[in-house]
C-alpha cells in the first residue's frame, strides 16, 4: 500500500506553514506607508490631520486653563521658573501634536530594519522555513496498511495544529499593526 498521501499531507501543512512566516517575515519589514498599497495609510494621515486639530484646540484651552489656576495665587506665578514651567509643558506638547506621526513613523522604520537584520542572521525566511526530512518519507513509505491509520490520524491532527498555529500566527501580526496604526493615527491628542 502506498502511504504517500500521509508524508502529502504533512507537506501540505508545512507548505501552509512557510507561506504564512513569509508572509509575516514580509509584513514585519514592510513599511506603514507601502501597507496594502498605502490605502490605510492615507487614511491614517488623514485622521491625523483632524486629530492635530482637536489637539491643538485641547492643547491652547489646558495652557490657558493652567495658566489662570497659577494666576489664583500670584504670588507663585511672580516666579520665573513658574512661567518658564508653563512655558516648556506648552512647547513639548505642541512638539508632541506636531511631529507624532514623523515620530512614529521612525520607529517603525527602526523596528522594521531590526527585523530585517535579524531575519537575514538567521538565513532569512528560507533558513526558518520547515520541510519533511526524506527519511521520515522513506519511513512512512514502509509502514503497512494497518500500522497506518493511527499514523495517518497522528498527522491529519499534526497537520490541523501547524495549520490552526499559522493562521493565529499572521492574525496576530496583522492585529498587532492595526493597534499601532491607529494608535499612530491618533498620536496627535
Amino acid at each position: 500500500m502506498d502511504n504517500n498521501w500521509i508524508a502529502d499531507n504533512l507537506e501540505n501543512a508545512f507548505s501552509t506553514w512557510n507561506t504564512k512566516l513569509s508572509e509575516m517575515w514580509s509584513l514585519l519589514t514592510e513599511s506603514p506607508q507601502t501597507f496594502k498599497g498605502g490605502t490605510i495609510w492615507q487614511t491614517i494621515v488623514t485622521i491625523n490631520g483632524g486629530m492635530q486639530a482637536i489637539g491643538y484646540g485641547l492643547l491652547v484651552l489646558f495652557f490657558a486653563i493652567g495658566i489662570f489656576r497659577s494666576s489664583a495665587s500670584f504670588r507663585e506665578f511672580q516666579r520665573p521658573e513658574h512661567i518658564l514651567r508653563h512655558f516648556i509643558y506648552f512647547v513639548m506638547a505642541k512638539l508632541g501634536i506636531t511631529y507624532g506621526m514623523e515620530l512614529l513613523t521612525d520607529i517603525f522604520s527602526v523596528c522594521s530594519g531590526i527585523v530585517a537584520t535579524a531575519a537575514s542572521s538567521v538565513g532569512g525566511v528560507t533558513g526558518a522555513s520547515v520541510a519533511l526530512p526524506s527519511e521520515i518519507v522513506d519511513a512512512i513509505a514502509d509502514v503497512g496498511f494497518l500500522a497506518s491509520i493511527p499514523l495517518w490520524l497522528v498527522t491529519l491532527l499534526g497537520s490541523l495544529i501547524v495549520t490552526v498555529l499559522a493562521f493565529i500566527m499572521i492574525l496576530t501580526v496583522y492585529g498587532r499593526f492595526f493597534k499601532l496604526y491607529s494608535a499612530s493615527g491618533s498620536a496627535a491628542v
